[in-house]
């Protein structure tokens, strides 16, 4: 993983933020503590943005819950089928959200490309979840057909820039992920090229915030890609369910490039990925810490990954943090979110 001076893309446009530039905007920030939202009546993120199923005050209601256990910060996935669906309607949804979320003291982190789960989906009121099964009907953004054929990024780039432009110097947004594990669907190599057009169609923008595509996985086979995010991002991110002995690892490597480092999905009890291990390390090295999940809900994300029709509810759970009602699922993890929170008045990392 190499960090070059100048990124090939930027040629003509914005350039990525300088480290002393980003790391500014990192001190700036309440550390960042928080998870992965999707309320708890949406299946997906089409149910979360779909005017029929657009639900502002559960959102209202768990956000809260976010807030008291100190979270500073959500990441929250957009759907391109949502914006060719009904654009003018997924950015006054969103602009809703942001008010909430703002409202309890928390930035949010918009995700546009998704590669993860299911390929068929589609726009409007979505199915009910498979009883048993993990993200049964979490859905990819783009379809896999698209990310391969450059003919069809026009309304991409339509999406991606509609969006930002609507919100490029918006305090409420704090960092704009732009695609989430790009190559998940089994195209690593082929993923490259709209990875590389998305951090165009951003910094053509040229928002206030800065750009992020996180590091997931760190095979040979992803080291052309992980270059690229590593070149591209102004502050790098990255995905990590392992041990905390391999997350350090992890943490060293990409802590050599001089730039703030978001976790921005980590927390699978049953992979050794824990609140009780991870937090006070993430927390010693000023590392940001987005865990996947907050209320147990129709994603069903408190199951294995690899959880089947019918499957009996984890034990543990597997991500997740609070009971429908907000009580939580361990007590003493919430005590340590709420202690390790800048939020209760302990110093920021940062």
């Amino acid at each position: 993983m190499r960090d070059p001076e100048h990124s090939p893309i930027e040629e003509g446009l914005p350039s990525r933020w300088t480290p002393e530039r980003v790391t500014a905007w990192y001190e700036r920030l309440p550390w960042p503590l928080g998870c992965n939202f999707v309320p708890s009546t949406a299946v997906n993120p089409l149910e979360m943005w779909d005017a029929s199923t657009f639900d502002p005050e559960t959102i209202d209601r768990e956000l809260g819950w976010a807030a008291d256990l100190g979270f500073t910060m959500v990441r929250v996935f957009l759907h391109d089928l949502a914006w060719r669906a009904d654009a003018a309607g997924l950015l006054a949804r969103f602009d809703r959200f942001l008010e909430i979320a703002h409202g309890h003291g928390i930035s949010t982190m918009p995700v546009f490309l998704d590669s993860c789960w299911n390929n068929y989906g589609f726009a409007g009121p979505q199915p009910d979840p498979i009883p048993g099964v993990h993200n049964s009907r979490w859905v990819q953004s783009p379809h896999p057909k698209i990310v391969v054929d450059r003919r069809l990024w026009d309304p991409l780039r339509d999406y991606v820039q509609g969006v930002m432009q609507a919100h490029r110097n918006d305090p409420r947004v704090a960092v704009w992920d732009l695609y989430n594990e790009p190559g998940n669907e089994g195209l690593v190599t082929n993923a490259m090229p709209l990875t590389a057009a998305l951090f165009r169609w951003a910094r053509e923008v040229d928002p206030v915030q800065p750009l992020t595509v996180g590091i997931w996985n760190v095979a040979e086979e992803f080291r052309p890609l992980n270059d690229l995010q590593i070149l591209a991002s102004d502050v790098l991110s990255f995905h990590w369910y392992e041990g905390i002995d391999s997350t350090r690892r992890l943490v060293d490597q990409l802590a050599v490039h001089g730039r703030p480092l978001l976790c921005t999905e980590y927390m699978a009890r049953s992979m050794d990925s824990e609140f009780a291990t991870h937090l006070p390390f993430f927390r010693d090295r000023g590392v940001g810490a987005l865990h996947w999940g907050l209320v147990a809900g129709r994603s069903q994300t408190y199951q294995p990954w690899f959880s089947q029709p019918g499957d009996p509810e984890a034990t543990p759970w597997f991500h997740d943090v609070l009971r429908p009602d907000g009580t939580p699922y361990d007590e003493a993890e919430a005590r340590l979110l709420r202690e390790v929170s800048p939020r209760s008045g302990a110093p920021s990392p940062n």
